[in-house]
Parts: structure tokens; sequence; C-alpha cells
């Protein structure tokens, strides 16, 4: 997933603070959001609801058929968690914010089993 990583401090915070995701989810966040900033035409904030979009396209063009069974694998079950990760970043100065962002920007964005199963770019029904 490239060579993004953390200072071992860091990731003890992160650890501390939210023992329920391990690095390559917080990794995954990162290279979606580097991913979602390299495509806009003019460096801006991202909102929460294009940053989980962004996570859900990754997420589909890395893992493929397999990619709702990774993410849930690292604790991802909904947009939500997305959000938990951010904010877990930010609480530990890996990312910033303004004042209009919240958690609740990541919720409901898209639902899972319709994104990774039902709307599958590959699958029959798509």
């Amino acid at each position: 997933m490239g060579d993004v990583g953390f200072e071992s401090a860091t990731l003890e915070r992160l650890r501390e603070s939210d023992p329920r995701y391990p690095e390559q989810a917080y990794v995954f966040v990162l290279l979606a959001l580097s991913r979602v900033i390299g495509r806009l035409r003019e460096p801006r904030h991202v909102s929460g609801r294009e940053l989980a979009i962004g996570c859900r396209d990754l997420a589909i063009e890395l893992y493929g058929p397999l990619a709702r069974t990774v993410l849930e694998h690292w604790g991802i079950c909904d947009t939500s968690a997305f959000g938990d990760l951010v904010f877990n970043l930010l609480e530990v100065g890996v990312l910033s914010k303004t004042e209009e962002d919240a958690r609740e920007d990541f919720q409901r964005v898209f639902d899972f089993e319709e994104a990774f199963d039902r709307r599958y770019p590959w699958s029959p029904r798509a």
C-alpha cells in the first residue's frame, strides 16, 4: 500500500486511544486521502463524504471482490469507522481539520453491502 507508516510513538498513541484498528487501517485511510487530494483540480479541504467515497473506491481498486472482507478484517464495517480513524489521526496530530468537520460527516455515506456486494463493478447485478 505504499510506504506510508507511523513512528512507533504515534502508532502507540493510536493503539492506546483506540485499539480497535490496526496500523493497516490507518495507512489505508491516509493513502485514500492522498489519492483524493491528488485528483483535485486545485488543493482544498476534503470533506468526510469525499474521503469515505475515496476509501470505497480505493478498496475496490486494491482488493477487488475481497474489498469488504479486508476492510471488515481491519474493523471497518461501515463508513462511520472511516470517521473514527480520521478523528483518531486528528487526536495524535497526523491530520488537521476545520471547524465544520465532524464525525457525523462519515455516517451512512454508503452501505457496505450495496457498495461491495450488490453494486460491485464486476457483479452481474451491477
